[in-house]
């Protein structure tokens, strides 16, 4: 252990989806004029942030598991400052200071930039709050080349909160209202990532469909992706994610036009059974779900189809469970990322009875992955022996001198070749299909 770190090292430990690790690099930058640079672990750090994510209760319960850790070290370097901050922070605020004595501030998913004066009060000695919801002009500082933006792809936040108020989720409670960026900011940070050597980029937000319409004047996110797509050195569009209600016809058709936008839509559909998606709140029928996604192959016939589900809603019976099984069946997604119902503080879904038994749960995430599954290797056995492109990201887990990168429908493709085609968009032909990846050979 180092017994003497830097004075003003920071050390942030990431916690749950995208936008938490996009948040986590905005820190960094926020706090870089103020003297502070990047620490690799705790043992080298001043000051600690858990950056936090509560959508699910097993992150949140992560949270804790690591503040037991950190209060062992806290014992033995009583100096070093801990700070809270994302949306568990925003869910419990001053809560999280009476629980746990050794925190040393906590801030809310809008108060980033207001975190140097956070974290100087915390060094004075003040234990502070801040959880205010209201949204800073300079929320989103541009992001120079460092360390952080090296790479081949990147997330960019383009919007933040959510308006819908699903029965089940928390987001619009620790998130906020709907709050959209200027495209000439994500213009230029897009710009300027590319000038790092990143050349995919992810757009971000609760639900990127309803992008611009807190700006004036309004610009649409079919708008915003056209836009994109002129810029200069960058290859790829990606976006999360997409609500169903909200698919409008003119975002499907940018899958035909817009040349750079990947082959591939995240499409939560939480359940197959229509009294289930009445009482989420979710705003759409199957039915309409499911013309949305004929729309949408008809306009990029090559691409991929994934998804959310939910299972154990209260009140989901063995009936709506079985028509959840129908429609996955039915639509047969590429791959679907499946979880069970916890509840979630103010939620609606939390004060509903007809709670399903733990037990019950757990059966039927099982059964729904083993479909999927098997889903999953059926579609990706269709691309053996096609040459697909794919852009290199990072040398392979697999090591023997492989890389591995994604196509444009996500498909994580492994082969062997040298490290300097990583950034660098290639094509491979597939040998072998696994469930959730490909292995090939370089053409």
């Amino acid at each position: 252990m180092n017994s003497s770190p830097p004075s003003l090292s920071v050390h942030i430990k990431t916690f749950g989806c995208q936008m938490n690790e996009y948040d986590s690099g905005r820190i960094l930058k926020i706090l870089e004029p103020h003297g502070y640079c990047p620490a690799l672990s705790y043992d080298d750090a001043s000051v600690i942030i858990l950056n936090t994510c509560s959508v699910r209760k097993k992150a949140e319960d992560k949270l804790y598991s690591e503040l037991g850790r950190i209060k062992k070290m806290k014992k033995k370097r009583p100096d070093v400052i801990l700070g809270v901050g994302g949306c568990v922070a925003q869910q419990e605020g001053t809560k999280l200071l009476k629980r746990f004595p050794y925190i040393n501030f906590v801030f809310g998913t809008r108060s980033l930039a207001r975190l140097p004066g956070i974290l100087k009060r915390a060094e004075a000695g003040e234990r502070n709050v801040d959880t205010e919801m209201n949204m800073p002009e300079d929320m989103y500082p541009l992001r120079p080349c460092s360390p952080q933006t090296s790479g081949v792809t990147a997330f960019v936040t383009i919007m933040q909160g959510c308006n819908n108020y699903c029965s089940y989720c928390i987001v619009p409670y620790v998130r906020g209202r709907e709050w959209s960026r200027r495209p000439s900011e994500i213009k230029e940070e897009i710009k300027n990532l590319v000038d790092c050597g990143i050349r995919e980029v992810t757009l971000l937000g609760q639900n990127v469909n309803s992008y611009g319409k807190t700006l004036m004047p309004m610009t649409t996110f079919p708008e915003l992706l056209q836009d994109l797509n002129g810029i200069r050195g960058l290859e790829r569009i990606r976006f999360t994610t997409s609500h169903p209600k909200d698919l409008s016809d003119e975002l499907i058709t940018c899958f035909k036009n817009i040349e750079k936008l990947a082959s591939h839509i995240h499409l939560p559909l939480q359940s197959g059974s229509n009294r289930i998606l009445k009482k989420m709140n979710r705003g759409y029928t199957i039915e309409t779900y499911m013309k949305r996604i004929d729309l949408f192959r008809h306009a990029d016939p090559e691409a991929a189809i994934t998804s959310d589900i939910i299972v154990g809603f209260p009140g989901e019976s063995e009936k709506d469970f079985n028509e959840t099984v129908s429609v996955i069946e039915k639509t047969c997604f590429d791959d679907l990322f499946v979880f069970h119902y916890t509840d979630r503080p103010d939620t609606a879904a939390s004060k509903l009875s007809g709670k399903i038994p733990y037990k019950t749960k757990l059966e039927r995430l099982s059964l729904i992955n083993k479909i999927q599954n098997a889903i999953s290797i059926k579609n990706n056995q269709k691309l053996v022996k096609k040459t697909l492109s794919v852009l290199f990201e990072y040398p392979s887990k697999k090591g023997n001198n492989s890389i591995a990168g994604r196509t444009s429908s996500n498909k994580v493709v492994n082969c062997k070749g040298p490290v300097d085609l990583i950034g660098k968009t290639v094509p491979v032909k597939i040998e072998k299909a696994n469930v959730h990846s490909l292995n090939g050979v370089l053409i």
